[in-house]
């Protein structure tokens, strides 16, 4: 047993190292290409965003709640309004959603 955890700390540890390594090694002079680099800007945004969006749809009972909320975050987060109050107003519009739908 022993043997085995081992191991697979080794090899979680390989696979967490490599993806911050490899970078690094390869790419060792400032990036030329606003291609790439505008690319490698919003990669972590699409990442996020691929990650959060399902459990947000199916966060609720009703699918409905959940579009409803996700519509009103993303009209106050375009009027600029702040991470705090832009959630508030979400978790407020599922939570009037759901009187009116149960």
């Amino acid at each position: 047993m022993n043997t085995y955890l081992l191991l697979g700390v080794a090899v979680m540890a390989i696979f967490t190292y490599l993806p911050r390594m490899i970078p690094l090694t390869f790419f060792r002079k400032q990036i030329a290409s606003t291609f790439v680099r505008s690319l490698l800007y919003y990669v972590p945004f699409a990442v996020l965003a691929a990650l959060t969006f399902p459990s947000v749809i199916y966060s609720t009972n009703y699918i409905i709640e959940a579009i409803i909320g996700c519509i009103v975050a993303i009209y106050f987060s375009f009027k600029g309004k702040g991470l705090v109050f832009v959630a508030f107003a979400a978790i407020l519009s599922v939570y009037i959603t759901s009187l009116f739908i149960s």
